[in-house]
């Protein structure tokens, strides 16, 4: 039996339609009203010309829409596009060039690049606009006046085959359409879900919602998930996804840059038990928002929470432990990316001892060397960390980059996005970095987010990211550019002491450390080390 996820989520909807669904700040959908307004929405885009293998974009923030044009458009068997709302005119025009877009859903504050981008897109049939208080776009189509006027589209058969496009910016190039079978997505997060609270996996989409709904027959609580992190990136789209395939409530917050005293509320307040945050970018914040509450003598009511889920940034051992510590909760760190899921991860429970970057492999994972040899557990040898199973088929229109990632070895297809790994003599791996943003100094190949994180264990830094600067006598040099905790100091002598004091090789220690303000990164958490390094080399000549 072929699985889609429209199927999937009417089939919750049937079996839980008075269930919350979605909510943000005082709008609120059930399940029942959840599949009539994206089925009113998938009925305005059948309407517009749309049907089966046409591109939908969502330039949109975390909100219920985002989540409501997700469904409608797996509904009339197009593909859902993500688009990154930091875009402007030249990226947001390249994206929904090279997805074919033919529709754009945007929230009106984001109207302006659309305005500019939408006379060169000769394949976009309509722009439809979500209400957040901006002027209205002319010519634009209005989000809730289509779900008022349009009779929702009925059922219909569809097919496993239907993709999902996850774009990614990676760390160079212009962004690449990662396409996902919904059948393989939906397996790859199902296989994470099910188990893990005790229920069976489906046999057919049908099967989804009565399983649903055994679950809170059984007494379980009713997940209750808040992608702290853009639905427009992979880990806050999936774990909602796999929320929502247990008849989970959808939280999403308002603001548009992220405020950890709102999310802390809106924990208390709609008693979230699930989020899912992209590592220490998010997670850092998160503490010292606990912490400034606790010194007011009002801390945040955080009992709720049972699981904590990062993915795409190291998330470090002491925030964890500082979590737990406050609420006795799940860690779940899941190392995966756009082009695969379950690469590995780590698990981290109160009463037992937490590591960075440590992890345990997946079922479907390896360490491969260039050649495909697997890397023996305990030779410190460092390979690509690949999963295989149920991957995407490859990048959309790009048949080079698909055939350097996604690649054939030792007779298996295997997804290989360039992080580096080494394999401990327990079959544990440390996760080393991205190849990509590797620094060659004197010879060795040094990997950034293993030196970040030592740079990191200065009590006083809020931020770090390491690059290479040009160096006459090793090629590249060592260079932490760092951001300190607010009212807190520290000299680069002080930073150089933590690094040696975390045992990092000599050779991997920085040379030099550059302080700014702030170190900024992307609404997914990923560093920005072009910046990085502009920076380092631009304050070093001076």
């Amino acid at each position: 039996m072929s699985f889609d996820f429209a199927s999937v989520f009417e089939s919750v909807a049937d079996a839980l339609p008075d269930r919350v669904a979605l909510v943000r700040g005082d709008r609120r959908h059930t399940w029942g009203e959840f599949d009539d307004r994206s089925a009113r929405l998938a009925g305005a885009l059948s309407e517009l010309g749309l049907g089966p293998d046409s591109k939908v974009a969502s330039y949109l923030y975390n909100s219920n829409e985002y989540v409501e044009g997700l469904q409608a458009t797996f509904k009339m068997r197009g593909v859902p596009v993500n688009v990154n709302y930091r875009y402007l005119e030249d990226e947001l025009a390249y994206l929904l060039d090279n997805s074919d877009a033919e529709v754009v859903l945007f929230h009106g504050s984001l109207a302006e690049q659309v305005d500019a981008v939408r006379g060169r897109l000769p394949r976009l049939k309509a722009a439809v606009q979500v209400d957040d208080g901006s002027p209205h776009l002319d010519g634009a189509l209005t989000y809730e006046e289509l779900i008022a006027d349009t009779k929702p589209m009925e059922r219909i058969d569809r097919s496993g085959d239907d993709y999902l496009f996850l774009y990614t910016g990676g760390t160079t190039g212009m962004p690449k359409g990662v396409m996902w079978r919904q059948e393989d997505l939906f397996w790859s997060l199902a296989e994470g879900v099910y188990p893990l609270v005790g229920l069976p996996l489906p046999e057919r989409p049908a099967d989804c919602g009565p399983t649903a709904r055994q679950s809170a027959e059984q007494g379980l609580p009713p997940v209750v998930h808040l992608p702290a992190s853009p639905l427009m990136h992979g880990t806050g789209q999936f774990t909602t996804f796999q929320s929502m395939f247990l008849g989970g409530t959808i939280v999403t917050l308002e603001s548009r840059s992220f405020d950890p005293d709102e999310l802390w509320r809106v924990v208390a307040r709609e008693r979230v038990t699930n989020m899912a945050i992209v590592g220490d970018a998010f997670a850092k914040p998160m503490l010292r928002a606990l912490e400034d509450a606790e010194a007011r003598g009002e801390p945040y009511d955080i009992s709720s929470v049972a699981l904590m889920i990062s993915s795409g940034v190291i998330w470090s051992a002491p925030v964890k432990q500082a979590f737990m510590e406050r609420q006795p909760m799940i860690c779940y760190d899941s190392l995966g990316s756009s082009e695969g899921v379950g690469f590995a991860n780590s698990i981290s429970v109160p009463g037992a001892e937490t590591k960075t970057a440590k992890f345990a492999i997946g079922p479907h994972a390896k360490v491969l060397t260039d050649e495909g040899r697997e890397v023996e557990p305990g030779s410190e040898e460092i390979g690509l960390l690949a999963v295989g199973g149920r991957i995407p088929a490859g990048y959309y229109k790009d048949p080079e980059k698909s055939a350097e990632t996604f690649r054939e070895l030792a007779g298996h297809r295997w997804s290989v996005p360039g992080d580096y790994a080494t394999v401990a003599a327990d079959n544990t791996i440390t996760l080393l970095g991205r190849g990509s943003v590797s620094i060659n100094s004197g010879g060795e190949k040094i990997y950034p987010e293993e030196v970040e994180e030592a740079v990191k264990h200065h009590p006083a830094v809020a931020d770090s990211v390491v690059v290479g600067v040009p160096d006459e006598r090793f090629g590249e040099a060592v260079t932490a550019v760092v951001s300190l905790r607010p009212g807190a100091s520290a000299s680069e002598d002080d930073i150089m002491g933590a690094v040696e004091a975390s045992g990092l090789a000599r050779f991997k220690r920085p040379r030099h450390v550059v302080m700014v303000d702030d170190v900024p990164r992307a609404p997914n958490g990923k560093a920005d080390y072009k910046w990085a390094q502009t920076t380092a080399v631009d304050r070093l000549a001076t």
